[in-house]
């Protein structure tokens, strides 16, 4: 059996439906895997984010936003240039959120307010410009980092939810989340609340969540084994579009303890079902265009910059090397 890494960026939930849906039918072990799905609270002494942990060659995938993709492909020389061979969604499924009865309705009352950050290199440029294009004052946005991106934080990992951990005991205002998850969880909670798509304030955002390799993994020698835990996982995804309440049942059988509602569970499997696969109904696959429009973005706001802030030139970024389609089977 052919061991396989794949750490989550967050704690078990339903964008990752078709990893469990696969390791819980028993798909991975008919292709011949053992797989793992490392949610990032079963080391909370490893401080690296999952997409460090697969350029460090400690897993041979991760689960990011797309905007790592590109920072790892603006690293120095010697960091392997990780790439993403599939889009766990397609639809835009996250947003800025605050609680509506903080009265913060619009993007542009953020100025002034705290801003519970990931610290990925260009979140919070991203949710500064969010800010001024809605035409706030996006220098005056309090960003404050989570606790180690809140993997080490108790409160956030146990609820799954930095809503729950921050937003809803006061730490602070504003956060980035998926709102079929942390949206649908402080619904039940009857906290309610605004979330600005990033799209509805001209920032063309990209894939994401996107599943990135090690180049190892694209390599002849490891490309066998990448189209077979692609193969697998698109089944769990078709599965989790077609049948909800069987990625619920699948992410409740982990015994997370973010999972013990079963309820919410499924209001969040339903909510997301329609955003997994394209109009075809294929899954994972990703197109140049949605990339380069993103890369434009940064670059054309200067949030496109290296690791010492120093700006990237867009001619440096191929949006078409960012991720490929080519290992993903035939749908």
């Amino acid at each position: 059996m052919k061991k396989i890494v794949v750490c989550l960026d967050w704690t078990p939930n339903t964008n990752h439906s078709g990893f469990f849906i696969a390791a819980h039918q028993g798909l991975y072990t008919a292709a011949g895997l053992d797989v793992e799905l490392r949610s990032p609270d079963a080391n909370p002494e490893c401080t690296l984010t999952p997409a460090r942990q697969v350029a460090s060659g400690m897993a041979q995938f991760a689960v990011t936003p797309s905007e790592s993709a590109i920072s790892f492909s603006t690293t120095d020389h010697e960091v392997p240039k990780l790439v993403a061979v599939a889009a766990l969604v397609q639809g835009s499924t996250s947003a800025i959120c605050t609680l509506k009865s903080s009265g913060i309705d619009r993007p542009a009352k953020l100025a002034g307010k705290r801003y519970a950050s990931y610290d990925g290199r260009f979140e919070d440029p991203i949710v500064a410009r969010m800010v001024s294009n809605d035409g706030g004052d996006g220098s005056a946005v309090q960003f404050h980092s989570l606790d180690a991106h809140a993997y080490a934080d108790a409160d956030s990992m146990g609820a799954g939810s930095v809503v729950a951990s921050y937003m809803q005991t006061g730490k602070s205002d504003a956060t980035w989340i998926f709102p079929a998850w942390e949206g649908e969880l402080a619904s039940r909670a009857g906290q309610q609340l605004h979330c600005f798509a990033l799209e509805d304030y001209a920032i063309p955002y990209g894939y994401s969540p996107i599943l990135l390799a090690h180049p190892d993994m694209l390599s002849a020698e490891g490309a066998a084994d990448t189209r077979a835990f692609l193969a697998a996982t698109a089944q769990g995804y078709q599965k989790a579009a077609a049948e909800p309440m069987l990625a619920a049942e699948a992410l409740c059988a982990t015994g997370h303890l973010s999972l013990a509602d079963t309820a919410f569970v499924e209001a969040s499997a339903a909510a997301i079902a329609d955003k997994y696969l394209t109009a075809a109904g294929a899954w994972g696959t990703m197109e140049v265009p949605r990339w380069s429009a993103f890369v434009d973005f940064l670059a054309a706001t200067g949030i496109l910059v290296g690791r010492d802030q120093a700006p990237i030139l867009r001619e440096a970024v191929d949006a078409g090397s960012l991720f490929t389609n080519a290992l993903l089977p035939a749908q």
